[in-house]
């Protein structure tokens, strides 16, 4: 399997993307992510391409391990920020317990794939060719990424947003896994949103604004720091 994976990295890089896409695609227009049924589905792709990743002995190269300088990340604080910005609109409980659950846990296995799949893999097998090339290709599939939520019923106007922010907080994520080789702040990161996003309150039309534009302010700086201070 190790060698069919090296040789065929990109053809099993486009069956894990599509295979993700589909399957969510499928999962948020006819469950949601608040179901059993996505948290399961889910959790079994994480765990075979967290076996794939073991049995291949990828786990350093794809960023699974600590980082080993904190202060110089600046203890991620930045990463903190994000995640507590989108309760800027207050906190709120609106669902029933098991529809919490269920979104939590279905969010935590989406933050795991989806900087995996984007971070680790695909940036890592463009990275041999083109470095520079691999950060932005990886960023912008991110973000563009989120157009598959017009497919699922969300306007055009807050998924153009979502798009520009994923993208900003994409280079980030990349920038921190290039100089920490680790990938398990962005994911952490990744979950927290996610997760957590069950419990946001109503945003008027200044928070929707607002939110979004403190995510991609942090993202940007926080990434133009790191370029700065840390030299690999």
């Amino acid at each position: 399997m190790n060698k069919f994976f090296e040789k065929h990295e990109t053809l099993c890089l486009i069956i894990l993307i599509a295979g993700y896409v589909i399957l969510n695609s499928y999962l948020m227009k006819n469950f949601g992510y608040t179901s059993s049924i996505s948290f399961i589905a889910n959790t079994i792709y994480s765990c075979i391409l967290l076996s794939l990743i073991y049995i291949n002995k990828k786990q350093e190269y794809y960023g699974l391990v600590k980082v080993k300088n904190l202060k110089q990340f600046l203890y991620f604080i930045p990463l903190l920020l994000i995640v507590l910005s989108q309760f800027l609109g207050g906190i709120s409980i609106n669902k029933s317990v098991s529809e919490i659950l269920f979104h939590i846990l279905t969010m935590i296995n989406v933050g795991f794939l989806e900087e995996i799949i984007f971070r680790g893999i695909l940036f890592r097998s463009i990275e041999k060719d083109d470095k520079k090339l691999a950060i932005i290709i990886s960023s912008l599939t991110f973000g563009i990424g989120h157009i598959v939520n017009l497919l699922n019923g969300a306007e055009l106007i807050p998924t153009l947003i979502q798009i520009a922010y994923a993208t900003a907080i994409g280079f980030m994520f990349v920038t921190i896994f290039i100089n920490s080789k680790s990938l398990i702040p962005c994911i952490i990161t990744h979950m927290a949103i996610n997760s957590l996003s069950v419990f946001t309150g109503s945003t008027n039309a200044v928070l929707s604004y607002l939110i979004p534009a403190l995510f991609i302010v942090i993202s940007i700086s926080y990434t133009m720091y790191l370029n700065k201070t840390i030299k690999e």
